[in-house]
């Protein structure tokens, strides 16, 4: 997708310039800061709370979401000049498990009670949300879950643990997937339940990655009562609600990601047309390097022209198709390809180095 080549209405460039605006007049340096320095995919948690609650008092806390429940109203192609033009600005990335994981299941699970007491704090920034799903056994394989939630009166007594779960530390609740009963099918059986995570029995463990830094925990559960008004959907159907999950996991953010990977492509296209050896030889002037590069820049229009056919035929918080999922996939692929064709760009720049030292 690019905007420069889009045939924007009048109504649509007026648009594109008040998101313009709005990320030129609410972007601080320290927010800017805290947005390159990100290492992973959320950004410091202050600045992410804050920025999450900047967009809610402008009215965009979650664009894509629909009106009835706080959503922008954005049509279609607005919803890709938005993506678009934030990842161009590059805010502070928010930690977006409950606005567009467990928000979604909420929308379509939940019951009005859950909807009135979850949806206006996740929009606002005053809840924040892990996701409960990995354990140490079972980590793409969920139907391997072993976290058992056991009917006690009007709670259940949930006992386990959880592994890898990003942000666990900050978080104010996590949407837990539990086994509540033992099915010969292992996807039988689990259960969806909404937990506060200062609930008694709780025990949040950090798991410090190898550049010291700390993004996954693991949380352990004790006999944590959990009352039934919490459980998300019906006993036993939890299998159902992760999917419709991951079909948000798999399959967001499409439009926004396009753009990375262009932007990404035109810088190793720059680094490739500078000098790179001090005698004037340009990298892109290596017929096998411009080959793989031209290559990868089909892959990446390609993608961006399949991604904005999803976004302009999907009403606001509709769930993701399969062919999100497949994007999702190809995106990936070309993201590693270009990671590794960076690699290779950058090296070049070694080569007058290693020359003076062989002299």
């Amino acid at each position: 997708m690019n905007l420069d080549a889009m045939d924007l209405t009048t109504d649509e460039i007026a648009f594109r310039d008040k998101v313009r605006r709005f990320y030129e007049d609410n972007l601080t340096p320290e927010m800017r800061r805290a947005a390159y320095v990100t290492c992973w995919a959320f950004s410091e948690f202050e600045y992410a709370r804050q920025w999450q609650k900047i967009l809610h008092a402008h009215g965009w806390g979650a664009p894509n979401w629909p009106v009835e429940h706080g959503g922008a109203g954005f049509t279609a192609r607005e919803r890709i000049i938005w993506e678009i033009e934030t990842a161009r600005a590059h805010p502070p990335g928010i930690n977006r498990m409950g606005q567009n994981f467990a928000a979604p299941c909420i929308m379509r699970f939940g019951d009005d009670a859950q909807k009135k007491q979850f949806l206006p704090p996740i929009l606002s920034g005053d809840h924040w949300w892990a996701q409960g799903f990995s354990e140490p056994g079972a980590g793409s394989d969920l139907s391997a879950i072993k976290l058992s939630a056991r009917a006690d009166g009007d709670d259940y007594i949930v006992n386990g643990s959880k592994t890898w779960t990003t942000s666990a530390h900050f978080a104010t609740h996590i949407f837990l997937l539990a086994r509540t009963a033992i099915e010969e099918d292992k996807r039988k059986g689990l259960t969806v339940l909404l937990v506060d995570m200062d609930s008694p029995g709780i025990l949040v463990r950090p798991i410090i990655n190898i550049a010291g830094e700390h993004d996954f925990n693991e949380v352990f559960f004790t006999d944590v009562r959990v009352p039934r008004a919490r459980r998300l959907g019906d006993e036993n159907d939890g299998w159902r609600i992760a999917m419709h999950l991951l079909t948000f996991e798999h399959g967001a953010g499409t439009a926004r990601i396009g753009f990375e990977l262009r932007r990404r492509a035109a810088s190793i296209r720059a680094i490739a047309h500078a000098e790179s050896d001090g005698h004037g030889a340009r990298l892109i002037d290596d017929p096998d390097f411009s080959r793989k590069l031209g290559l990868l820049e089909i892959s990446v229009e390609a993608a961006n022209a399949v991604a904005e056919a999803l976004v302009l035929g999907a009403a606001a918080g509709a769930a993701p198709g399969p062919e999100h999922t497949l994007l999702n996939i190809r995106n990936r692929e070309i993201d590693q390809a270009l990671t590794e064709l960076a690699v290779e760009a950058i090296g070049y720049y070694a080569r007058p180095i290693s020359a003076r030292r062989a002299k």
